[in-house]
């Protein structure tokens, strides 16, 4: 058995040959010492007026203390050559040390702004699953990378339903899309994480379909026999900047109630359905996980959403947990609604719908800002059965959310939010005083 490796011998490690690290070291010992030579010689010529030494008896010392030249020319030669071999030394040094974590060949000072200046940015945490919350990540991780995305998980179809049937672990797509979103090797990552095996000319289906991303995220549940310490380890093998968590530990099965009284079970048949009444989980008592619960408690800024009101937002409020979280936490919690209207689910839908279903889901409370579009020309491209979700709430009480419009959305693309213009509104409401005015509607620029 090998004998534990002493303190000594791990700092000698880093002397080893092919390091690329002494010689900068040396630099940087070599500039200290000069620029703490010109003080010792400063010090000198104001304690002691002394002539030139002479160079026949000490050659050396005469050379280094440079008595060649005038008394007042060497400490400010011996300072600018100090500060000079010192900062090349550091900087090779920060080079030396920080070249294995650089990705994609990016500039140092890059790195050190993505290491240093977003670790002091904002705490934010995302709940919500589907395209809209990937769209929002893709555009906070610009600005901080304190970022908890909160993920639901009651996705039943596709690769994400397939793999949850046969292999019985909650739904991975969703987690799969904001891991791909958050990555820093975006968008390679993201390339790869999407990729979706084809049919084989043998016909075999047991993976034809499935992402790549959702089948490593399997993987790495069952190596660690555990689907929360799986998504951990996924976040840090794929270098995501922030994390992704899970809502709950297990899959969640998602009901409704139509207009009709008619009952659904399940998320892809509830999401092509109109007339929703409520929604519902199970099993109801379910615990949420207990980083999404802290991450909620220790946050600057919660944000419900963008994303399928229904499908992907409720489901991860409606566990009894997080809704009791929201409930407590001080942080600004902001509601994003949608810019299009969806097909089935929130068909012909309205400001007013969306506010109105959250109060019947008891989750209004919990919201102190409303976050909508501000460009009603907009329109969703040719083709798409869907409209903006018009805005019919001029004003709000004061027992409701404040009114938050700004141009959020992608203008190339009309069903979609733009990642940088809803980061910029919602950071925005952390500015100082910029949430502590009346209710009513305020406009972002």
């Amino acid at each position: 058995m090998t004998a534990p490796e002493t303190r000594w011998g791990r700092y000698r490690r880093w002397l080893r040959p092919g390091m690329g690290l002494k010689r900068w070291l040396v630099a940087v010992f070599v500039g200290e010492a000069l620029v703490a030579f010109a003080g010792a010689l400063i010090l000198r010529q104001v304690y002691r007026d002394l002539a030139p030494d002479d160079p026949s008896q000490a050659p050396v010392l005469w050379w280094l203390t440079l008595q060649f030249l005038p008394v007042a020319v060497r400490p400010v030669v011996l300072v600018g050559g100090g500060v000079l071999i010192f900062a090349v030394g550091l900087w090779g040094l920060l080079r030396a040390v920080l070249a294995p974590f650089q990705q994609r060949r990016e500039p140092l000072v890059e790195l050190i702004y993505q290491k240093r200046s977003l670790a002091r940015g904002p705490r934010v945490v995302a709940i919500g699953g589907g395209t809209g919350l990937s769209t929002l990540l893709r555009g906070l991780k610009a600005y901080t990378s304190n970022i908890t995305a909160v993920v639901a998980m009651a996705d039943d179809g596709g690769s994400s339903g397939r793999l949850r049937h046969e292999l019985g672990i909650a739904p991975v797509g969703d987690i799969r899309n904001c891991i791909a979103a958050l990555a820093d090797a975006e968008p390679v990552m993201t390339r790869l994480l999407q990729y979706r095996f084809p049919s084989t000319p043998s016909g075999s289906e047991r993976v034809t379909g499935h992402a790549f991303g959702n089948l490593l995220i399997a993987a790495l549940s069952d190596i660690e026999g555990d689907f929360e310490e799986g998504v951990r380890q996924s976040n840090r093998v794929l270098a995501v900047r922030g994390q992704v968590v899970p809502g709950a530990p297990v899959p969640l099965t998602l009901h409704a109630e139509l207009a009709d009284g008619s009952r659904l079970d399940g998320q892809s048949l509830i999401g092509a359905a109109r007339g929703i009444r409520r929604v519902w989980i199970t099993p109801a008592d379910v615990h949420a996980t207990a980083e999404a619960t802290e991450a909620i408690s220790s946050a600057d800024l919660v944000v419900l959403g963008p994303g399928s009101l229904y499908t992907s937002l409720l489901p991860n409020l409606l566990i009894p947990e997080i809704r009791n979280a929201l409930l407590a936490t001080r942080a600004v919690r902001a509601y994003v609604v949608n810019v299009a209207t969806q097909q089935g689910e929130t068909e012909g839908f309205a400001l007013s719908d969306h506010l109105r279903a959250l109060d019947a889901h008891g989750i209004l409370g919990a919201v102190d800002v409303v976050v909508a579009n501000d460009t009603p020309e907009t329109r969703a491209p040719e083709g798409w059965p869907v409209a903006p979700v018009r805005v019919d709430v001029t004003a709000t009480s004061e027992d409701r959310p404040r009114l938050v419009l700004a141009d959020v959305v992608d203008h190339r693309n009309g069903h979609h939010h733009d990642p940088d213009h809803l980061s910029t509104a919602l950071l925005a409401l952390l500015e100082a005083g910029a949430f502590a005015t009346p209710a009513g509607v305020a406009r972002s620029a």
